[in-house]
C-alpha cells in the first residue's frame, strides 16, 4: 500500500511563499483562545458590516475558497484538474432568510451545475438546503407541528427548488450533493432527499444524501435506507463525513435536558465511520459513495477495503473528497494512486461566506491534532524543497 508522507506530492502546486502564508494561518487558529476570539471579532465584525476584505480575501478566504464567483473559481478548478482532482463546486453563502435570496442560490447552483457539465475537471455539485430554506420552517417541521397555508406554500416553493436543481443535474448528467445539518432540522431534510433520490436515482446515482456519522442512529439508518432503495428500485448514493456540528449539537442537548444524538466519544464515531465505508463498498453494486473525510486511517481503511473486494481504484461509483485548504497529503497522494478524488471548492461573496470560513478556523482547532499535523507536514515539505535546493 501507499502512504500518505510525501509532501513533495501534497504541496506539489503550492510555492514557498504560499507554503508560508497557508503555515502563518494554521499557527494562528493552532491556539483555541486565538481562534475563538479571532471568530467572534470576524463575526462581529461581519453583522456590523465592517470592511473585512483587506485582511480575509488574501489570506483565509484565498486558502479556503475559490472565489467570489463562478468565474473567480476556474483557476483553482483548472489547478486541480492538472493533479486529477475534482473540484465540487460549493455556492457556501449562508444566512439567507428571504424568498429572494432563496431563489438566487438556487439560480447560482444550477449555474454551477452548468458549469460542471462543461467541464471534466468539475466533479459534483452541491448545497445546503438551509441555502434554499428557512431554517425555522425546516425546524418547524422537524418538530411534526401543525403548518399554516403560508408556511405550506413556503414548503412547496422549497420542494420546487430542491427539485429544479437536481433536475438540472439530472438532464446534465451531474451528481449532487445534499449537506447534512443540524440533528433538530435534520429529519426534514432527510425526508426530502430521500423523495429525490428516489425519483432521480432509477438508473445512476444522481443525488446524494450526506450522512453525519456521528450521530448514533446513522449506520442503522444507512443500512435501512439501502433496503428501501433495492425493493423501490433505486440507487442511493451516500456522502460519509463524521460530522460538523459536534460543539453545537453537545451544547443544544444539555441546555434543553434530552440525551445527544451524537457518539460519546471520537472512538465511536471512527467506528461508525469506518462500518458506514465499509458496508458501502462491499455493497457497491447497489450504493454509490463518497467518503468525506480528513482522516488518514479512515481513508487508508477504506483504499485497504477497495483492494481486498479487488474492486477498481477508479471505480466509478467510489470517491474520496476533501475540502480546499486541509489534508492535502491525503487528497493529492491518493489522486496520484488512482483513486477518484475531490475537492470541494466554497465560493460566494466574503461577507455571505464568513460563517463558513469560521467553522473552518474552529474546526481545525477542535479536531485534535489537526493543525498541528498541517503546520509539521509544511514545514517537512519547506526543509525537503531547501535541502534539495543545496544538495
Amino acid at each position: 500500500m501507499f502512504s500518505f508522507d510525501n509532501t513533495e506530492i501534497a504541496f506539489s502546486d503550492k510555492t514557498n511563499k504560499q507554503l508560508r502564508k497557508a503555515y502563518w494561518m494554521f499557527w494562528m487558529v493552532k491556539s483555541p483562545w486565538i481562534a475563538k476570539t479571532g471568530s467572534w471579532l470576524l463575526t462581529l465584525a461581519n453583522h456590523l458590516r465592517f470592511p473585512l476584505n483587506w485582511a480575509l480575501k488574501n489570506t483565509v478566504f484565498e486558502h479556503f475558497c475559490g472565489g467570489e464567483t463562478l468565474e473567480e473559481c476556474h483557476e483553482s478548478i483548472e489547478k486541480l484538474g492538472k493533479y486529477n482532482i475534482k473540484a465540487v463546486l460549493d455556492y457556501a453563502a449562508e444566512g439567507r432568510e428571504t424568498e429572494k435570496e432563496f431563489d438566487e442560490a438556487r439560480d447560482r447552483i444550477i449555474a454551477s451545475i452548468e458549469l460542471s457539465g462543461n467541464n471534466d475537471n468539475i466533479g459534483f455539485a452541491v448545497f445546503k438546503i438551509t441555502g434554499i430554506a428557512r431554517f425555522r420552517l425546516l425546524e418547524k417541521i422537524n418538530g411534526d407541528y401543525i403548518l399554516s397555508d403560508a408556511e405550506k406554500q413556503e414548503l412547496a416553493r422549497i420542494k420546487a427548488r430542491a427539485e429544479q436543481i437536481c433536475k438540472k443535474a439530472a438532464e446534465i448528467g451531474v451528481s449532487v450533493m445534499i449537506d447534512a445539518e443540524e440533528s433538530w432540522i435534520q429529519n426534514s431534510i432527510d425526508n426530502l432527499v430521500e423523495e429525490l433520490m428516489q425519483k432521480y436515482n432509477t438508473t445512476k446515482p444522481v443525488v446524494f444524501h450526506t450522512l453525519q456519522m456521528y450521530r448514533i442512529d446513522k449506520l442503522y439508518y444507512l443500512k435501512k435506507l439501502t433496503s428501501d432503495a433495492l425493493e423501490k428500485n433505486y440507487i442511493p448514493g451516500f456522502k460519509i463525513v463524521r460530522g460538523a456540528y459536534m460543539e453545537k449539537e453537545r451544547a443544544r442537548a444539555m441546555k434543553k435536558g434530552y440525551a445527544s444524538p451524537i457518539h460519546p466519544n471520537k472512538a465511536s464515531t471512527d467506528a461508525a465511520f469506518d462500518d458506514a465505508v465499509r458496508f458501502c463498498i462491499e455493497n457497491i453494486e447497489n450504493i454509490a459513495v463518497c467518503i468525506g473525510s480528513h482522516n488518514e486511517n479512515s481513508n487508508m481503511e477504506a483504499a485497504f477495503i477497495i483492494d481486498i473486494n479487488e474492486l477498481d481504484k477508479n471505480h466509478p461509483r467510489i470517491h474520496f473528497s476533501q475540502l480546499k485548504g486541509m489534508s492535502d497529503h491525503i487528497s493529492y497522494n491518493l489522486a496520484k494512486e488512482g483513486y477518484n478524488v475531490s475537492k470541494y471548492v466554497p465560493y460566494g461573496p466574503l461577507r455571505l461566506v464568513m460563517p463558513y470560513l469560521i467553522r473552518r478556523a474552529e474546526e481545525n482547532t477542535s479536531v485534535a491534532g489537526q493543525t498541528g499535523r498541517e503546520l509539521f507536514l509544511i514545514r517537512k515539505e519547506l526543509k525537503r524543497r531547501k535541502q534539495k535546493k543545496t544538495s
